[in-house]
């Protein structure tokens, strides 16, 4: 089995959100990346080779629930864990219209952050 390494690219236009979870995330051991917009998704993606994707529902310019089935349709990013978190009250109806693998209602406790992001990451690493 390869090992992963524990890349992240978070897909938040929020400055707050962005500077937490990379504050957390790095704290955890993960290198983190962060996007303010969806503009060049899947070259961004590509490029930067993530274990995990966290989406944003209300991601400028297409929102979460185009980018992430732009991401779970393309042959190069599909099978990248997106976990989808926003703080809308249907966030697992968005997540399940999206093809989202996982979600995360928005506040949220860094605790639960970090193990599903965890949780995700050692999902990948079963498949690669």
């Amino acid at each position: 089995m390869n090992t992963v390494s524990k890349r992240i690219l978070i897909f938040d236009d929020d400055d707050d959100i962005q500077s937490i979870c990379t504050f957390i995330l790095e704290q955890d051991g993960w290198q983190v990346s962060v996007k303010g917009s969806c503009a060049g998704l899947i070259d961004h993606i590509t490029a930067f080779n993530p274990s995990v994707i966290l989406m944003d529902n209300w991601i400028p310019d297409e929102g979460g629930v185009v980018a992430t089935q732009r991401i779970k349709s393309t042959e190069a990013t599909k099978c990248i864990p997106v976990i989808y978190f926003s703080a809308n009250s249907d966030i697992e109806s968005l997540a399940k219209t999206a093809g989202a693998d996982m979600f995360l209602p928005k506040p949220f406790d860094l605790s639960e952050l970090i193990e599903i992001i965890n949780k995700a990451y050692h999902i990948r690493q079963s498949v690669s």
